[in-house]
């Protein structure tokens, strides 16, 4: 550990809760009701043994019926993604319920469900009811343009005509800019209209290869019916409208704290032109890539946000751990691995309907597995000391009682490994 003024400073662990309706590995799966009272037993337990926060996933709509529509985003998971549909009413709930540990979204997709002014209204609403109750503890909204794509297209995220059609892998990404700007402006408290937007304009740099470009750019020539292909290409704003402003004005922004969903270095930088947004990763990226990040973020991250560091990054950490009482070191080892390795062919499967044991075996590496000793050592050799890591317990695992008896056990015997093996 290292001393920063009379503060003893270590590695900082979060909860990451998903609840997912799905079935275990043995394939059983609760009913709506037992996954919520699940969640907040966990969330409970996780207050009380001093998790710093408490990541909530967020999803919309049903999986099981998207699987019948004409392109299903995952056409073989079974069960729903996830029942927290409305993330604002949940994180108010676990406030009331817990003391200490603060409340993120894990990730809250802004096209979605209202869009990104919706969404900059209601985080207004929920900070300014924190600070009526005198509650210091900050809401961390992670926010993205959302995993699964058929969450977005009802809300009119689908191309608009054959140039967007064309483009669209890569104008997906700039439409959730367009509405990044809007969601940042309005939680600053400007007043904007769609006309103060930076334009969306496509260009070859944006695209992977020369055929793609030159497919939008003969799109472009023959929609518009023009003489010679265009150098650049622009795009009609996907938001439209008049002055506005979000209400309430005047609430606590020191209750809030902004991280991004995404990989993009350019959405990346694009966002920190208008408030500090920190950087979700995940646990599988590689070290090179986590490298690059902090390097870009401590170049470009908002001033107001003071010197960029690590823990401003949170990952995402499988944790398969066993520290069952009625066995020993070794058979908890044992017991941790077969756990792994059910769980992680249960999620590749349901993702994409093959199980490639290369891809299991991938996402063996990057969890950590076996008994208290086992994953501390894990931990150490992977993370650096200045890491926050959102530990996530209930992977496929619908036992709730064992789930809180494997963050207990976490915080009760790995954690103090870590501490000891940074001093």
């Amino acid at each position: 550990m290292k001393c920063k003024g009379l503060l003893w400073e270590t590695m900082e662990f979060d909860v990451f809760l998903s609840i997912s309706q799905t079935p275990d590995a043995s394939g059983y799966m609760p009913d709506e009701q037992t996954m919520m009272r699940n969640y907040f037993d966990q969330v409970e337990a996780a207050d009380k043994q001093g998790f710093g926060v408490a990541w909530i996933a967020q999803a919309h709509l049903s999986t099981e019926v998207q699987k019948t529509n004409l392109k299903p985003v995952v056409p073989h998971f079974p069960g729903e993604i996830g029942l927290c549909t409305d993330f604002f009413q949940l994180a108010g709930a676990t406030f009331s319920r817990t003391k200490k540990i603060e409340v993120g979204s894990a990730v809250l997709s802004i096209l979605a469900n209202g869009g990104p002014i919706t969404t900059a209204e209601r985080i207004g609403n929920l900070c300014q009811i924190l600070g009526l109750q005198n509650d210091a503890r900050k809401v961390h909204i992670g926010f993205s343009a959302g995993r699964f794509e058929f969450m977005a297209r009802p809300y009119g995220i689908v191309p608009r005509n054959s140039i967007e059609d064309a483009a669209w892998p890569v104008l997906k990404n700039r439409i959730f800019r367009e509405a990044t700007e809007i969601l940042l402006r309005l939680l600053r408290g400007d007043t904007i209209s769609s006309e103060d937007l930076q334009p969306t304009v496509l260009h070859r740099e944006d695209f992977r290869s020369d055929e793609h470009w030159e497919l939008v750019q003969s799109t472009a020539k023959e929609e518009y019916g023009l003489p010679s292909l265009p150098e650049d290409v622009q795009i009609a704003r996907r938001y439209a409208f008049e002055n506005l402003k979000t209400i309430p004005q005047n609430w606590p922004r020191e209750r809030l704290n902004l991280i991004l969903g995404s990989h993009d270095s350019a959405t990346q930088i694009f966002a920190n032109q208008f408030m500090p947004v920190q950087v979700f990763n995940l646990s599988i990226t590689p070290p090179e890539v986590i490298d690059a990040t902090h390097q870009r973020m401590a170049e470009n991250y908002h001033a107001d946000g003071g010197k960029w560091e690590r823990r401003m990054m949170p990952r995402t950490l499988m944790v398969f751990l066993n520290e069952e009482e009625n066995l020993d070191p070794v058979q908890r080892s044992t017991a941790a691995k077969k756990e792994a390795d059910d769980a992680l062919r249960s999620y590749w499967s349901a993702l994409d309907g093959t199980i490639d044991s290369e891809k299991v075996e991938r996402a063996t590496d990057n969890a950590v597995i076996g008994n208290a000793e086992e994953v501390a050592s894990q931990i150490l050799e992977r993370f650096n000391h200045d890491d926050r890591i959102m530990c996530w317990f209930d992977f496929f695992n619908h036992d709730s009682d064992r789930v809180i008896r494997n963050m207990a056990a976490f915080m009760g015997k790995v954690k103090p490994r870590i501490e000891e093996g940074l001093e």
